[in-house]
């Protein structure tokens, strides 16, 4: 199964964005990213409903960060993208007859509620400025 990687790649491109003099167009932000600019403007509209990014269009318009980059978590962008589910682990059947599966489920069940909610928590403690900050500081050290 495949890694859904729509957070890491709007972390990723938001960024980009912050440290960029002026908007940035969808086509610059795909080929950034090896993708098709329809991709990245169906994934930006979850950002942009959120209000963290606007988009200007016509000509020199593109994408620009709307958003205090202190007031925005990684738990917000998550859930503005989609939300999409953390684990890909779960049970193979929910609704079962059997005693051992009943069991194995809530056990799985359990665990991944309990790791989701540590995640969630850590994800809405990571602010985008704090991202920033990071990334400054290894571009700082590398000179």
């Amino acid at each position: 199964m495949r890694n859904d990687s729509r957070l890491s790649r709007m972390l990723h491109v938001l960024l980009h964005m912050a440290r960029h003099d002026g908007p940035m167009t969808s086509d610059e932000i795909a080929r950034m990213l090896g993708t098709n600019p329809v991709v990245v403007r169906r994934t930006m509209a979850g950002l942009r409903d959120s209000g963290y990014v606007r988009s200007e269009k016509g000509h020199g318009g593109g994408w620009v960060i709307a958003a205090d980059l202190g007031a925005v978590t990684l738990l917000d962008v998550h859930r503005a993208v989609g939300g999409p589910r953390l684990f890909t682990i779960g049970n193979g059947h929910r609704n079962t007859d059997c005693a051992v599966e009943k069991v194995v489920n809530e056990a799985l069940e359990n665990a991944l509620s309990k790791a989701e909610a540590m995640l969630i928590a850590q994800l809405g403690t990571i602010s985008l400025a704090e991202l920033a900050r990071r990334f400054d500081a290894r571009c700082n050290s590398t000179i």
